[in-house]
């Protein structure tokens, strides 16, 4: 049993990350998986792999249930929020990020992502990214095959239209975002500008009632706030952020932001940044070493 779930287990582990966007509450999500296929007899079930799914995937819209319950509380609402990001050298991506990355799973698709409802996240997750059946989602939220497909298609028009498909040339990604830092350190506020998409939106999440925690929008705008990062410019290190062109921020011995780039026909159109310095504590940099 330990062998046939361990063959399954990279692709629960992303379907985990991209219903929650957190690599903690996909591992617990998971471990959990493994618990309930220990107590229950499979010897009848004939896809092992389909059950699987749907455990994790009842499992994870639990999870997203509970957390749309706590975000009623004022105190626990963000305005935005940046989902734990995969972190990986520029010219290397660690083989367990490949099977999370499958389908450019950008960090702003993650974003985005994260304001859709419980049910609208798990029927576009399931189909879009996994092509599940319509049939096979709708009994996990109650739904008929046709209203599962709505909540699909809604899901789908929110993401097309705030997380656009970034450029598929990562020299290309990088060009932009090395002329966004060079702007920012020389303090070139029209250069700036000109790297910028006209409505690039910034997105910062500083945590729960972190002073960070905010979004702007448009180049003027946008560029005015990059101001603030010319002197953490020394201390940018260039990365992979969820498989796109990036940085880390580490001034010291730990990262106080990580930013990662949506880069659409050479401009940037979008910039999230994870600056939450508890959530940063617990990231894994050692990749980003030498």
């Amino acid at each position: 049993m330990t062998e046939l779930f361990e063959e399954h287990r990279s692709h629960l582990r992303a379907v985990s990350y991209r219903m929650l966007g957190s690599l903690s509450e996909a591992d617990d999500a998971v471990q959990e998986t493994w618990l309930r296929l220990n107590r229950t007899d499979v010897s009848g079930v004939e896809n092992l792999g389909g059950w699987l799914t749907t455990v994790v995937s009842r499992i994870c819209l639990n999870l997203l249930r509970s957390r749309e319950a706590r975000r009623e509380d004022p105190v626990e609402r963000l305005e935005t929020r940046v989902p734990d990001p995969l972190i990986s050298p520029m010219r290397r991506i660690d083989p367990e990020q490949e099977v999370l990355l499958a389908d450019s799973v950008g960090l702003a698709l993650m974003v985005v992502m994260e304001s859709l409802a419980p049910a609208e996240r798990l029927a576009f997750v399931l189909h879009d990214m996994f092509a599940v059946p319509f049939d096979e989602i709708a009994p996990l939220i109650e739904k008929s095959a046709a209203a599962t497909r709505q909540l699909a298609s809604r899901a789908r028009r929110k993401v097309q239209g705030q997380a656009p498909a970034p450029d598929t040339d990562l020299a290309r990604q990088r060009e932009a975002v090395d002329a966004f830092f060079a702007a920012a350190r020389d303090g070139e506020f029209e250069a700036l500008v000109a790297v910028l998409d006209p409505d690039v939106v910034l997105r910062s999440d500083g945590g729960v009632g972190g002073r960070q925690t905010v979004v702007f929008t448009g180049a003027r705008d946008v560029a005015s706030q990059a101001a603030s990062y010319r002197a953490l410019t020394p201390f940018v290190r260039p990365a992979l952020i969820n498989g796109a062109a990036g940085v880390v921020v580490v001034p010291k011995a730990n990262a106080v932001a990580v930013m990662a780039f949506t880069v659409v026909g050479g401009k940037i159109v979008a910039i999230d940044v994870l600056s939450d310095l508890a959530r940063l504590k617990e990231l894994d940099l050692s990749a980003l070493e030498g």
